[in-house]
């Protein structure tokens, strides 16, 4: 089984195009897991791509309002400034994944290839409706986060593709992540909120991780909060904020497993979209 280290994307994409069944390997967190466990299995190749500069690098525009970050960037690079004042919520969701060396070495690029709908990553960038950029050995093209993931660890990568960034807004807004687990470190999120709000074009929204096959919006819950506001003040009619968490917990889609049952998950999303909202400043 050959394990290759392309320095470039374009050498990259080049032994993706020669060997299309090959494993894509970055920080290695979750494929070591599933190894470890029985539950995958190498068999071919295995192009790393941690050594890949352009994918460890990010980029603000401040004119266009977007921070681009390389599928490589970790998630303690992602913890700090500036990128956690430009995109809050993807530091917060950050700070929750794993142990510190699980955060040296986990990447937002695995969190998307990985496509579990417990990836801690994946609400904001839904939240935030962030751009995927995949590169190939015949060209390059863009696609939402929403529709990269199309099922439980299953997504819309073609064979030969290799993830390179993730463009997302820079919102003017508080915005934020959550989630419960059966313990307060290093768990998989039993329910997870990322909550966005865009006071420029008074809008709000909320992505839902854990609680359904993929992450999923909530646009009734959205519009249901945005048009309660008073965006001036960000306060709100006494029952909004109820309302608000009943809408996300009906947006949800939970089964029962060996973690939660569907009904707590149901529960739980309701009240962590509540809370945040409280954490932004929204009362009654």
């Amino acid at each position: 089984m050959p394990v290759m280290h392309p320095t470039t994307i374009d050498e990259a994409t080049a032994l993706l195009a020669h060997y299309p069944g090959a494993m894509v390997l970055s920080g290695g967190t979750d494929a070591m897991v599933e190894i470890n466990d029985g539950h995958r299995r190498p068999e071919g190749s295995v192009v790393v791509v941690n050594r890949i500069a352009a994918l460890r690098s990010w980029r603000h525009d401040p004119t266009a309002k977007t921070l681009t970050v390389g599928a490589g960037v970790t998630y303690t690079e992602l913890m700090r400034e500036p990128i956690a004042s430009l995109i809050p919520a993807l530091a917060e969701a950050s700070r929750t994944v794993g142990s510190p060396q699980i955060r040296n070495a986990g990447t937002l690029g695995g969190n998307l290839g990985t496509s579990s709908p417990a990836g801690d990553g994946l609400p904001v960038l839904a939240a935030l409706d962030a751009k995927l950029t995949l590169a190939s050995e015949t060209g390059i093209r863009t696609m939402a986060a929403s529709d990269f993931i199309v099922g439980v660890k299953r997504t819309a990568i073609r064979p030969g593709e290799l993830i390179t960034e993730i463009t997302l807004p820079v919102v003017e807004g508080w915005q934020g992540y959550a989630k419960v687990g059966v313990r307060n470190a290093m768990v998989i999120a039993v329910a997870s909120v990322a909550l966005v709000f865009d006071r420029p074009n008074e809008s709000v929204a909320v992505a839902l991780g854990s609680v359904g096959p993929t992450i999923l919006r909530c646009p009734e819950a959205e519009m249901l909060l945005a048009s309660s506001l008073d965006w001036a003040t960000l306060t709100a009619h006494a029952d909004a904020l109820e309302q608000f968490a009943t809408s996300v917990s009906a947006a949800s889609q939970p089964i029962t497993d060996h973690r939660s049952s569907a009904e707590y998950r149901r529960h739980a999303v309701g009240v962590l979209a509540k809370r945040l909202a409280r954490r932004a400043g929204v009362s009654s």
